[in-house]
């Protein structure tokens, strides 16, 4: 039974349909309004957990969007004692989490068709029914989303260029991870193949591992994942490039079927509980992911073979996880290192000082860790 949600316009009961591609649940409260809410009003409704239905003009939602995020990001007064470590990233999480709420607020109406029924709104029927898939029905849904959609569209159709492909690029569909940080990539492009046979890449994601160990030369490539969204954006990736024949998309958790000489995995980077669907690529509650593929990739492995463990030390540096625990998780797993390939990452937040997390990333790290059964 799909969510509703209801309210009073006008004095009349008024209710529609709730769509969240995130899986947001539907608000509570909700009131109307118009052109004339002043953006004061407005965060004081979204603080206090009311949404505000949008009966204006989309450009002046857009605006009002804006103003709320300065109102949402404006410094609040520092605590006497600056936590660090875990319950820093808790706080940093928790303060996430909360922002998401308040911006996600702002709810805009759609028509049949997946029509935004605003004025002067933009048409965007194809960016929605790529997630949502067609609609006959009008429903409601978070302007705040409505615009990831449409970011997530423009990135689908771009692509992004990747150097290990020769410039080739990968299209990330909506709720995918893309593949922005391409250090972990350029790990996988670089380390010395054991075999040219055959491969597994565990958790495939958009395809791009896949893809690159295609373009390497492996013969045989079998790219696994669960999510319904990720399994359809790999095998469209792995078609265009002309991969189709050389690496197949099965789903699977974890593991696929038979023995490879070799097995990729860049399983999610930080113990934690995911929060959207696109978290599931950053957090790994209780690192079961992890932990999972360590004890279970040696019966997948050929004899000689390597599994390829791609993974940032981030998790450490806010206290998460230590590296010592890692070490032992590959103890326990009866595997050894063979080597280890470093390399420092080049996004964005690594340099900026203002980031909460900023000594945290700038000392980040990732690494590939090539193990065998001991």
């Amino acid at each position: 039974m799909a969510d509703v949600i209801e309210w009073d316009e006008t004095g009349t009961a008024r209710s529609a349909a709730w769509r969240s591609a995130a899986g947001a649940p539907p608000p509570r409260r909700v009131v109307a309004a118009d052109d004339s809410l002043r953006a004061d009003d407005a965060y004081r409704l979204v603080s206090q957990g009311t949404a505000v239905l949008w009966r204006g003009d989309y450009q002046n939602a857009r605006t009002l969007l804006q103003a709320l995020a300065r109102r949402v990001d404006q410094p609040k007064r520092r605590p006497k004692a600056v936590p660090d470590g875990p319950q820093a990233f808790h706080l940093f999480r928790q303060a996430r989490a909360q922002r998401a709420r308040q911006l996600g607020s702002l709810l805009v109406p759609f028509a049949p068709g997946h029509r935004l029924d605003l004025r002067r709104a933009p048409d965007v029927r194809t960016a929605c029914e790529e997630v949502h898939g067609p609609s006959d029905e009008p429903y409601v849904s978070s302007l705040r989303e409505v615009l990831g959609l449409i970011g997530a569209h423009e990135w689908r159709v771009k692509g992004v260029p990747i150097p290990a492909l020769d410039g080739d690029r990968i299209h990330p569909h909506y709720g995918v991870f893309s593949p922005v940080r391409g250090e972990y990539v350029d790990l996988v492009a670089q380390a010395p193949l054991p075999s040219s046979a055959r491969a597994f890449d565990i958790g495939t994601g958009t395809g791009v591992l896949a893809a690159v160990l295609a373009r390497r030369g492996v013969r045989e490539v079998v790219a696994t994942d669960q999510d319904p969204r990720a399994l359809t954006c790999a095998r469209a990736n792995l078609d265009r490039l002309g991969y189709a024949r050389t690496a197949q998309v099965v789903r699977a958790d974890l593991f696929p079927a038979g023995r490879a000489p070799l097995i990729v995995c860049n399983p999610p980077w930080l113990p934690g509980k995911p929060a959207s669907p696109l978290e599931h690529a950053v957090y790994d509650p209780d690192s079961r992911m992890l932990r999972n593929f360590l004890t279970g990739v040696t019966a997948h492995l050929e004899p000689g073979g390597e599994a390829w463990l791609i993974l940032s030390d981030l998790a450490e540096h806010l206290s998460l996880r230590t590296r010592e625990t890692l070490l032992t998780h590959f103890r326990a797993a009866n595997l050894t290192v063979l080597a280890r390939d470093d390399i420092r990452p080049r996004h964005p937040k690594a340099l900026d000082p203002t980031d909460p997390l900023h000594t945290a990333r700038a000392a980040e790290t990732t690494s590939l860790w090539r193990l065998t059964p001991t």
